[in-house]
């Protein structure tokens, strides 16, 4: 299987956001994230690290093994990792649909954020149920840009998130999943499935939430596919902007935002 197409590109801007929002979400998605000692775990799709370095400082007992596609994006996690001062995480270089592991091998597998960029999650699916044990757990985060509404309104606003969607679609990947991870758990075969919401909302009380959350990774996602929009005519340059402003001002003194993860939790049946 070829590399996917990762929508919002390897640019260290982009590690940077990745980071932002690691750290904002890390009480909203870790917090019921818990590996007893001596469990091995695999992390599939690590990236340049972010979600590794939550894993692995609080859960200092287990030991993890990282896998992503992209030797770019291991090196930066290798990093993250060193400078975080952990020992319990080892990484490969690995494409999901075809991982380079013995039959249920894991105790747990972590996936987050990764099944969005995916031509085929049902097979990268399949594919991590083979290599964990029975009556071992997985877990499924990924995030729904159609669940995204603000304060004030804007239709431009709202187009500019759609252009993500559909930039996301042509990439082979799927940037409204999140609603989907019960029927992909389901028909992958794992069971006792079990999703529940993980809703963020950031108001001007929350300035924590407006600045990582809205401005610095749901806006700067968006942002940050600027360039491709307007080479491939999405928007006109003047439509474009004022909906970038606009989102901007859902992260003012009377905004409003609000979005909604999906954390899946299941098992291999023994």
């Amino acid at each position: 299987m070829t590399s996917p197409r990762y929508v919002h590109g390897y640019l260290p801007r982009e590690s940077v956001r990745l980071g932002d929002q690691a750290q904002t979400l890390s009480d909203l998605l870790h917090v019921d994230e818990e590996y007893p000692a001596g469990a091995l775990v695999l992390e599939a799709g690590c990236g340049p690290g972010a979600q590794t370095v939550i894993l692995a400082r609080n859960n200092p007992a287990a030991r993890f093994v990282s896998v992503d596609i992209s030797p770019d994006s291991l090196a930066l996690a290798r990093q993250a990792v060193q400078q975080a001062g952990l020992a319990n995480v080892r990484f490969e270089q690995a494409d999901l649909c075809q991982l380079p592991f013995p039959d249920a091998m894991f105790d747990a597998v972590f996936v987050c954020f990764v099944l969005e960029h995916l031509a085929a999650p049902p097979q990268a699916l399949t594919e991590l149920k083979r290599v964990l044990r029975p009556g071992g757990t997985i877990t499924v985060i990924e995030g729904d840009h159609g669940s995204a509404f603000f304060h004030p309104n804007s239709v431009l606003a709202g187009k500019a998130i759609q252009c993500l969607v559909e930039l996301q679609k042509q990439a082979g990947g799927d940037a409204l999943i999140g609603r989907r991870l019960y029927p992909l758990l389901c028909q992958a075969g794992f069971s006792q499935v079990q999703v529940t919401p993980r809703v963020v909302y950031a108001d001007a009380s929350r300035p924590e939430m407006v600045e990582g959350f809205t401005r610095n990774t749901f806006n700067a996602m968006v942002e940050g596919i600027a360039g491709e929009v307007l080479r491939k005519g999405m928007m006109d340059s003047a439509s474009w902007q004022q909906g970038i402003a606009d989102l901007h001002r859902t992260a003012g003194p009377d905004g409003v935002f609000n979005y909604t993860f999906f954390k899946a939790h299941a098992m291999r049946a023994a």
